[in-house]
């Protein structure tokens, strides 16, 4: 199945230039905010108290959160989830009590909102908990990171494909934290799962570009390097628009059905699939040509001398 019905001829590298000056713009902003701003923690990274109740009715949002605050609770993110009637809690730690405590307390201000109220679910989170969550986070991105550098420079023997696929693989990551500090959305664990999953998607997307940039040379090794480079990724066009369309489909329908517990989630991979789609074009690729891509660095020419002395 083809998205287009005739073999697409657009000069991709022609414009790449332009690209970048967008992708420098786009990486000046999200370093700009993350630095200002930073970003919106969930009480994963920072410990605290989540706690998910639910009401015999439509649940009175500002009134939970003001009498939450008169309660002496500091800066309380109250929010509904999965319908009206459930809310999802989140108050910052405090040492000095247990869990029993305040549950007692909440359970009270909720009673006070409306007797029917119920806490379902209370979790507390230590700060020490937090930190290391933060950690293995900062690490699983890392190594991830360096896994796919080490791929790319095995696989396809020349670390000018390499060099463009790290950019690419990072670019994706960078741009969802940039988004994720300028509207300040949660940032939890969930949101590190849909990064890991940007990252392989990203990645897929290029391995099949250069897959295909492979194959164009082995076919012709005289090729002109951005003429085999366009009509590579023309040639995966439609492929990589199809999937990213019913990918699409289901990540829209998770942001606006799934209900806040899964909104950072589904944003996350909503921008990472659209910068995954862009940057497997003007980053991957257009940095491979940019530092003097040539069949020879795909096929090493063997010298026919050595070849000979290698026989018995």
């Amino acid at each position: 199945m083809e998205f287009f019905h005739k073999t697409t001829n657009f000069p991709f590298m022609a414009t790449r230039k332009v690209w970048y000056g967008l992708s420098v713009l786009l990486m000046i902003i999200s370093f700009g905010s993350f630095f200002v701003r930073g970003l919106n923690l969930a009480i994963d990274f920072t410990g605290g108290v989540s706690i998910e109740a639910t009401f015999p009715a439509t649940a009175n949002i500002n009134a939970i959160r003001s009498g939450l605050s008169q309660a002496g609770f500091k800066e309380p993110s109250v929010q509904s989830f999965g319908s009206s009637r459930d809310i999802a809690i989140r108050l910052p730690p405090d040492p000095n009590q247990s869990g029993a405590e305040i549950r007692a307390r909440v359970d009270k201000v909720l009673r006070g909102v409306d007797p029917g109220a119920q806490i379902q679910q209370l979790a507390v989170v230590g700060p020490q908990v937090g930190d290391e969550l933060r950690n293995s986070a900062i690490y699983a991105l890392s190594f991830t990171l360096f896994g796919v550098f080490l791929y790319i420079a095995f696989r396809f023997h020349t670390w000018r494909l390499s060099l463009g696929a790290i950019l690419a693989v990072m670019h994706d990551p960078i741009l969802v934290l940039g988004i994720f500090s300028i509207t300040q959305t949660s940032f939890d664990l969930a949101v590190v799962a849909a990064i890991l999953a940007v990252v392989g998607y990203s990645l897929n997307d290029t391995i099949i570009v250069f897959d295909r940039i492979r194959e164009r040379f082995e076919a012709n090794r005289r090729l002109a390097p951005a003429q085999a480079l366009d009509q590579s990724i023309n040639q995966t066009l439609s492929r990589t628009i199809m999937t990213k369309l019913v990918t699409l489909i289901v990540v829209v329908a998770l942001l606006f059905l799934g209900g806040p517990v899964l909104r950072g989630f589904s944003e996350a991979l909503l921008i990472g699939i659209l910068a995954g789609t862009y940057s497997s074009i003007y980053i991957s690729a257009s940095v491979a040509l940019d530092c003097g891509l040539k069949a020879e660095h795909v096929f090493p020419v063997i010298d026919p001398k050595k070849a000979l002395d290698s026989l018995p």
